[in-house]
C-alpha cells in the first residue's frame, strides 16, 4: 500500500486526488494533508482519511481548526507545517497540487527526502526547473507529472529512447476565447475567463488557460521534466482535449495519449505507476467523438505564449519573473483590477527591466520572485 501527502488537498487537483484515493483504499492511504486555508473542507478531510499531519498555511485558521479537532490529529502551520507535511517519513508519494512558486520549497525537501514526486504545481520547474532536476538526479527522487499534458508526454515516452525525440507537441483546449476577436478579448471580465469550455479547474490556472500562459508555463515545464531543447516544443490548438498530447520520433511516427478530459486519469496514473489500475473514468467512444481538429495558437491574441518562450529562451532566472509577474497580475485580473492585456503588458515591462543572472541556490530565486512581485505591484498602484 502506498502511503500519500497531498500539498493542496482542497483545491481542484487535491479533491480529485482524493477521488481516486476513495476509490482504491485498498491501494492507497493518506499521510498527510496540506491546504492553505480551507478548514472546513480539511475537517471533512481529516473525518475521512485520517491523516497523521494536516498542515493549514495560515496560522490563525491553523489555530481555529486545532481548537474544533482537539488531539485527534497533528496540526501544523506555516511554511514549516507545509515542509513537514512533505517530508513525512511515513509519505510514499507527494502529491504537490498547491498552486504559484509556494510550491518550490516543500517539492525541494521532499526531493532531498527521496520521495517520488507526484507534480501538478508547473511553477516550480518554471521558476527553478534546473535546480529541481539536479537535485532529483542527486538524491534518486523520481518526478511523475500530473498535468494532463506533461503525463501524456510521459507515457508516450515509457519503452523509448528520449535521444529519438524529434520533438514534444502540447496541445492547448485554446479557452474560452478561442473564438473571440482580439477586440472582444479586451473588453473580457474574469468572469467571463473563467468560462472553461472543457476542464474543471482552479481559478488561477482557468485564467492562465484563458490567456495560453498555462500552455507557456507547461513549454518551460516540459523542457526541464524531458530533457529536450526549446526548438523541439511545439504547442497546438485541439479544442475537443482528446489528444492530452504527443511525441514525434526521429522516424517521423507520432505517438498520442488520448483519454476524455478528466483529471483523475493522470492523477490515478502518477500515484499508480509503473502499474495501470482500473479508473472510473467514462472511456472514449469514437463512434460519437467526430472529428478531431488541430490549429496554430494566435499569438497576436495571446502574447503571453510568445512571452513565454521568449523567457525560456533568455533563461537564468527569466522565466522566475515571467511566473511571479503573472501570478501577480491574474490576482489584480481576477478582483477586477486591470484589463485582460494587461497581464501580457506588465510581464513585458518587467521582463525588459530584469537583469537575467545565473542562480545557484533557492534562496536566489525567492528573491527575484519577491522582488518581481513588489514591483509589479508597483506598477499596478
Amino acid at each position: 500500500m502506498k502511503k500519500i501527502s497531498i500539498l493542496g488537498s482542497t483545491g481542484s487537483i487535491g479533491l480529485q486526488a482524493l477521488d481516486v484515493v476513495r476509490m482504491h483504499r485498498e491501494k492507497f492511504k493518506i499521510a498527510g494533508l496540506a491546504a492553505l486555508e480551507n478548514i472546513n473542507r480539511l475537517e471533512e478531510q481529516i473525518e475521512e482519511f485520517n491523516p497523521e499531519v494536516v498542515a493549514v498555511f495560515k496560522k490563525e485558521k491553523a489555530e481555529v481548526l486545532a481548537g474544533r479537532i482537539g488531539r485527534k490529529v497533528k496540526i501544523v502551520s506555516g511554511m514549516e507545517g507545509l515542509l513537514e507535511v512533505a517530508t513525512l517519513t511515513t509519505a510514499d508519494i507527494i502529491v504537490v497540487s498547491v498552486v504559484g512558486s509556494i510550491g518550490l520549497l516543500p517539492t525541494l525537501e521532499a526531493i532531498r527526502y527521496k520521495k517520488t514526486i507526484a507534480l501538478a504545481n508547473k511553477e516550480t520547474l518554471v521558476v527553478a526547473g534546473e535546480l529541481i532536476m539536479g537535485e532529483a538526479e542527486k538524491y534518486g527522487a523520481e518526478i511523475i507529472p500530473i498535468d494532463s499534458e506533461h503525463s501524456a508526454v510521459f507515457q508516450c515516452l515509457q519503452g523509448q529512447d528520449v535521444e529519438n525525440i524529434s520533438r514534444i507537441i502540447l496541445t492547448a483546449s485554446g479557452g474560452p476565447f478561442k473564438d473571440w476577436t482580439r477586440d472582444k478579448i479586451e473588453k473580457a471580465e474574469a468572469r467571463d475567463a473563467l468560462k472553461h469550455p472543457t476542464w474543471d479547474m482552479g481559478r488561477k490556472i482557468t485564467i492562465d488557460s484563458s490567456t495560453l500562459m498555462n500552455k507557456g508555463l507547461e513549454v518551460i515545464e516540459a523542457k526541464w521534466l524531458f530533457n529536450v531543447g526549446l526548438g523541439k516544443i511545439d504547442v497546438v490548438v485541439h479544442p475537443q482535449s482528446v489528444v492530452h498530447s504527443m511525441v514525434e520520433y526521429r522516424d517521423n511516427s507520432i505517438i498520442s495519449q488520448m483519454g476524455i478530459p478528466d483529471m483523475r486519469v493522470p492523477i490515478q496514473y502518477a500515484l499508480s505507476y509503473p502499474k495501470r489500475i482500473k479508473s472510473s473514468v467514462k472511456k472514449i467512444n469514437f463512434n460519437e467523438l467526430g472529428q478531431l481538429t488541430f490549429t496554430l495558437p494566435e499569438a497576436e491574441k495571446f502574447p503571453c505564449l510568445p512571452l513565454a518562450y521568449e523567457a525560456l529562451k533568455t533563461g537564468r532566472t527569466m522565466p522566475c519573473v515571467l511566473n511571479g509577474a503573472n501570478e501577480i497580475l491574474v490576482e489584480y485580473y481576477l478582483q477586477d483590477k486591470i484589463g485582460f492585456y494587461d497581464i501580457p503588458k506588465f510581464i513585458e515591462k518587467a521582463m525588459i527591466k530584469h537583469e537575467p543572472f545565473i542562480y545557484k541556490t533557492v534562496d536566489e530565486v525567492l528573491e527575484v520572485d519577491k522582488w518581481v512581485k513588489n514591483w509589479v505591484k508597483n506598477e499596478i498602484k
